[in-house]
């Protein structure tokens, strides 16, 4: 084994534990004392898993947290803007939340209340002042269906499996335009389309955005070290948030 190939897989195992750490902060503990595990594949003693090297696991954990992360920061939405959950169903938000991210084998994302809208084209939609429908649903698949597709629209990831670090990493810098237009958009009257965090004389909440950064820091990780293991290069973009345009993926 030459020096090289060494330097990389140590670099892939370190960034598979912080990425595997980073993902443990999502998991909410029960009281003051729980501990948090290192969050572990259902299938991990299963036969599939022969066919899966560091990285492919570490797909695996990257895209199952981030699904979580958005699972909760759609109940965060609703809870927020209870009007938007109205404009869809009658049901509670988590009856709603349930059909978006397991319900895929029958609404395929195609949302006729988002004229079937997805990725980038869906998240623009939520800041649209003609839009009348549910701007939390628009908002939550357009970031859903993006970071699916950046993955080749799979969740579960082996050997065979060739995904492209540039595209992941882009997604990780749409997701940081999208936050800042959820925290600076408003309509004609000044009001922000959605509420998001609060910052008061009474009540200090940074929720969302500390889960919207653990997303960008586990997707932007996965970008680097599926690039350092596939010796493949990232272009790197720095833009100014108040006029970014989304990237390619």
């Amino acid at each position: 084994m030459n020096a090289s190939s060494h330097k990389s897989k140590s670099c892939i195992a370190y960034l598979l534990s912080t990425l595997l750490l980073t993902a443990c902060a999502t998991n909410s503990p029960l009281d003051n004392t729980s501990k948090k595990s290192v969050p572990e594949q259902k299938d991990k003693s299963a036969i599939n898993q022969f066919v899966k090297a560091d990285i492919d696991r570490m797909a695996d954990v990257e895209v199952r947290e981030n699904i979580q992360s958005l699972r909760l920061l759609m109940l965060k939405l609703y809870k927020r803007n209870p009007q938007e959950l109205k404009k869809s169903t009658s049901d509670s938000a988590e009856k709603m939340i349930t059909w978006v991210f397991e319900g895929g084998t029958q609404h395929h994302y195609q949302f006729a209340e988002l004229n079937n809208l997805v990725m980038t084209d869906a998240i623009f939609l939520t800041f649209n002042p003609d839009f009348k429908g549910d701007r939390v649903l628009a908002f939550i698949v357009g970031l859903h269906t993006m970071l699916l597709k950046a993955h080749n629209d799979k969740t579960d990831f082996y050997f065979t499996d060739s995904i492209d670090p540039q595209r992941v990493y882009n997604v990780a810098r749409n997701i940081e335009i999208a936050v800042w237009k959820l925290s600076n958009a408003r309509d004609a009257n000044g009001t922000l389309y959605l509420l998001t965090n609060e910052i008061n004389d009474h009540e200090k909440n940074l929720s969302f955005e500390r889960e919207f950064g653990k997303m960008i820091g586990r997707t932007e990780l996965y970008a680097i070290a599926l690039a350092e293991k596939s010796q493949r290069m990232i272009s790197r973009v720095v833009q100014n948030l108040a006029t970014a345009l989304f990237l390619p993926f």
